[in-house]
């Protein structure tokens, strides 16, 4: 790979970004997250009467469940519908900077988004005394389970033309992933499925960084899982499945 090749990539990403700025989409997106995730934290945040961020990034992941597919859904779908999928894919560029470029774009959005809620830890610093510790964790394990949720995403938006389709499809598939090692699934679970199921469930590697421990397992869950989306996203668009 050449310095073209990263070239082209940031290109492409920097086309995926500024698409969602173009339109009303993005600051839609962003006032909605604000608002719902604020207002569902300070709904109990002052009847608690302690200085943490817990209950924000316990709510975060279920917000991500339908912001994450939100944002993907189009990534694909719209290329199909309007027919410019034909035109990108025969441009100098490969499979692979293609899908770098989108799921780049659409985490970098989602890490603006994400950004804007950092007042929150200032906000709660300022009333008491707040472990750092956990908060930053949980902004990492926030930023890889999205990372997560946008790559699944992505996938099966190459998979339809509908882009209700891929939100409905995305938001299951996200759900799935997230739930498969909660206790309450595992409960009902054959035995010998529930380390697998464990080691799958999203929300799993999530809580365990959101501890403020960053355990090496927990990265590279995430980034083997991130990876091989993105890969079998190659694979459909290498083999115009599309057609």
């Amino acid at each position: 790979m050449n310095k073209k090749y990263f070239e082209t990539i940031y290109i492409l990403f920097k086309k995926e970004l500024m698409s969602y700025f173009n339109s009303p989409i993005a600051y839609i997106f962003i006032g909605v997250f604000l608002v719902t995730g604020n207002w569902l934290f300070f709904k109990n945040f002052f009847l608690i009467g302690e200085a943490s961020m817990r209950g924000y990034f316990e709510l975060l992941p279920w917000i991500f469940l339908f912001l994450c597919p939100a944002i993907t859904m189009r990534l694909w779908s719209e290329e199909k519908k309007a027919g410019t999928i034909e035109f990108l894919l025969t441009l100098p560029v490969t499979d692979w900077q293609v899908v770098w470029g989108k799921f780049l774009g659409a985490l970098a959005f989602l890490s603006i988004a994400l950004a804007t809620t950092f007042t929150l830890p200032i906000t709660i610093a300022s009333l008491g005394n707040l472990d750092w510790g956990p908060v930053i964790g949980s902004y990492i394990g926030s930023l890889l389970l999205g990372g997560s949720y946008l790559s699944l995403g992505l996938f099966i938006s190459s998979l339809t033309k509908n882009q209700i389709i891929a939100f409905v499809l995305g938001l299951a598939a996200c759900f799935g992933f997230f739930i498969v090692g909660a206790n309450f699934v595992l409960m009902g679970a054959p035995q010998f499925l529930v380390p697998i199921m464990n080691f799958l469930g999203l929300g799993n590697h999530f809580y365990n960084i959101a501890k403020g421990v960053i355990d090496t397992k927990d990265l590279i869950y995430y980034f083997s899982f991130i990876f091989i989306f993105l890969w079998l996203n190659a694979r459909m668009i290498e083999s115009r499945g599309w057609k």
